[in-house]
């Protein structure tokens, strides 16, 4: 059985910028992760793509309320 992801884009369009970001995260941690196949890193290393991500965006967040 096929699985489905519940992970949906509120705006379809901005697919390529959410990857870009994500690229860019992954570079500024020293996380190796390709457009392609990334199943041969670790938990630990997507894991710090997508927290450095999160910190990024609350920094955003919080320069844009001040």
């Amino acid at each position: 059985m096929a699985s489905r992801s519940s992970n949906r884009l509120v705006v379809p369009e901005a697919k390529e910028a959410l990857n870009q970001f994500k690229l860019e995260a992954a570079k500024e941690v020293g996380t190796p992760l390709t457009n392609g196949y990334n199943g041969d890193l670790t938990s630990r290393q997507n894991g710090s793509v997508g927290g450095q991500m999160v910190k990024k965006m609350v920094e955003d967040y919080e320069n844009r309320i001040k």
